[in-house]
């Protein structure tokens, strides 16, 4: 069942187009990578996929029950943000701020979800450490973990490895596909192809064209021939 269907999309800020005519559906248990050129609009779609900005033209629809607030979100870091002055605890327990309704106060269940989501990411051992603290995986870990709290169904990861060494990339990769292995669906951000290929099983080329399809459909595909150097 569609999770996300997207219909005729344009895309853009301040009245100026960056994407249009764009047309894909997010099924659930989908590993979908979105990849192109730097500026071609990803992080826009995905800043539009959340809500934080509305399309120019288009249509969204949420399926199978799933709401925009229900979508677990991992942005990609400032360095404002990686300086942070709060502990793994309180990050990873504001992931579940979407659950307390009107509550102005974390319950047990919202505190034992924040629990299960640190141990799952490695992390109970620093469960009292500043974030600032950390090491760039280890704080990737940890808004991992937080955006784990606000979903059951659906992640969105902007560039989640980006700024990382290559044992430490793929040792998020493998999170990330560990997750997906448990159902979760994916949406990934990503600027390296070729990881995108090894861990998605379908690729959504923003640029000009747009491609949409399986992961076979886009390495037989002029985008792959162009965007990756095969002549």
């Amino acid at each position: 069942m569609a999770l996300i269907t997207c219909r005729d999309l344009s895309l853009g800020y301040d009245g100026r187009e960056i994407v249009r005519n764009l047309s894909f559906e997010v099924n659930a248990g989908d590993y979908l990578c979105i990849v192109g050129e730097n500026g071609s609009g990803k992080s826009t779609l995905m800043r539009t996929l959340l809500g934080l900005q509305n399309p120019l033209y288009g249509t969204i629809a949420f399926g199978d029950g799933l709401k925009k607030n229900e979508i677990g979100y991992l942005p990609q870091q400032t360095v404002v943000q990686r300086d942070f002055p709060a502990s793994v605890w309180e990050i990873v327990l504001s992931g579940c701020q979407n659950q307390c309704g009107l509550r102005p106060f974390y319950g047990a269940a919202e505190k034992k979800l924040a629990r299960q989501n640190i141990e799952k990411m490695g992390l109970s051992a620093l469960k009292k450490r500043c974030y600032r603290e950390l090491s760039g995986g280890q704080q990737q870990r940890v808004l991992l973990a937080r955006a784990l709290c606000a979903t059951k169904k659906m992640l969105l990861l902007d560039e989640p490895v980006a700024g990382l060494d290559p044992k430490v990339t793929q040792e998020l990769y493998s999170l990330i596909r560990s997750l997906h292995e448990e159902g979760l669906t994916i949406i990934m951000i990503s600027h390296d192809v070729s990881a995108a290929l090894l861990e998605a099983d379908h690729i959504l080329h923003v640029g000009s064209p747009l491609f949409f399809g399986t992961k076979d459909e886009y390495m037989r595909s002029e985008h792959a021939r162009i965007f990756m150097g095969k002549e």
